[in-house]
């Protein structure tokens, strides 16, 4: 028997005044306006908890805290995403740099960036803003 994989889930479409109302104002700044905060401020930066990070707008998952290190940055840092399509990246040239902007695959929400200079196996950082971010602890074993 074949396994097929499950189709990726519908995109997530809504206004501004959506996301406004849904989000935080924090939440909506980073989200849909790509703004970033401060580092070691985030309340994601140095947690240590098993699971999963989820998009904050959207609830779909991202990461997983096994692909989680402290690359000393000051905000949450993982070497890949759960899913390789769980997120697109988009060249990002604004503020006179050249970066590559990762965003929410399905609600396009602006997560952080990723950058060459993460740990093995992949040498990627995937630097993300807390405030992008949601979490879901794994079950506890029982």
């Amino acid at each position: 028997m074949s396994q097929h994989p499950s189709p990726p889930p519908a995109p997530v479409e809504k206004s501004e005044a959506e996301w406004r109302e849904q989000l935080s104002p924090e939440q909506y700044a980073v989200c849909r306006c790509s703004a970033t905060e401060r580092a070691f401020t985030g309340r994601f930066w140095n947690h240590k908890e098993a699971g999963t990070y989820t998009c904050a707008a959207c609830g779909e998952a991202l990461f997983s805290s096994q692909a989680k290190y402290d690359s000393g940055s000051g905000w949450p840092s993982y070497w890949q995403p759960l899913r390789p399509e769980a997120v697109a990246e988009v060249a990002d040239e604004s503020h006179g740099m050249r970066r590559i902007e990762v965003k929410c695959a399905r609600c396009q929400s602006h997560l952080g960036h990723v950058f060459p200079d993460g740990p093995k196996p992949t040498g990627l950082r995937y630097c993300i803003n807390s405030a992008a971010l949601g979490f879901e602890p794994e079950p506890a074993a029982g």
